[in-house]
């Protein structure tokens, strides 16, 4: 009969390092009748297997977990389970962090000193379809798009300045390397991993292309990548 069947739940995978705020993000979840956690990783590389084989609708992914984090991970699950979506839990309210999951295909971002209200509001939000983000990150992403909007003149100077000759024109090729992990979302430390050079070498590189740009930070350098077709986002 389909007055008595009832709906189905939103399944949720846990993905942190910290057994007790996963016990707590669980407890506040197995309160509500619409939602159900099928599973709890502790690290990346796994939280990628178990959705392959789960196909959860949501994953609450930490940014910093071992062997593979939260961002690469985000990333991994876009292409491998385009139906189950991420929100991303953090301790970061940087609005660089922020861009860089929503860019990787996460369709949430919270704080992790969020209240459980937030915390079940976002699930349902994100499983119907939509985004949310942390209402106290929503305001500095405001200002960031403010901020950006006021150096397009900024921007496009650089474009007629510089970009008609290619990238070859400003950055050397490991500058331009180190710009295209960049707009992958890697961190210092995974681009000097994939390239093999150190964490401080890796550094001086983003600070070298930023200066030679003429940008102030590493996000206004991907958007203007991006803009000048030096690099696809995927």
């Amino acid at each position: 009969m389909l007055g008595n069947e009832k709906a189905e739940k939103t399944r949720v995978v846990l993905a942190d390092d910290h057994q007790l705020f996963r016990e707590g993000v669980k407890r506040i979840l197995d309160l509500e009748e619409d939602m159900e956690v099928v599973a709890e990783c502790s690290d990346g590389e796994e939280v990628t297997a178990v959705c392959r084989e789960l196909q959860p609708d949501v994953v609450l992914m930490d940014i910093n977990m071992p062997n593979v984090n939260g961002v690469e991970a985000t990333q991994c699950l876009r292409d491998s389970c385009p139906n189950t979506r991420v929100i991303v839990l953090s301790i970061h309210d940087d609005e660089a962090y922020v861009f860089e999951t929503l860019r990787l295909g996460a369709f949430g971002y919270l704080l992790k000193d969020m209240e459980a209200e937030d915390l079940i509001e976002a699930v349902r939000m994100v499983a119907s379809g939509n985004a949310y983000i942390h209402p106290k990150v929503t305001g500095k992403l405001i200002e960031e798009f403010r901020r950006l909007s006021e150096q397009e003149g900024v921007l496009d100077d650089l474009h007629s300045a510089n970009m008609n000759e290619g990238w070859r024109g400003l950055l050397t090729r490991r500058e331009m390397e180190v710009l295209k992990l960049m707009a992958e979302g890697r961190s210092n430390r995974a681009i000097g991993e994939y390239l093999f050079i150190s964490e401080k070498t890796v550094k001086n590189h983003v600070s070298s292309v930023l200066q030679k740009m003429n940008v102030q930070d590493r996000t206004q350098a991907v958007i203007t990548a991006i803009k000048s077709g030096w690099v696809k986002v995927k």
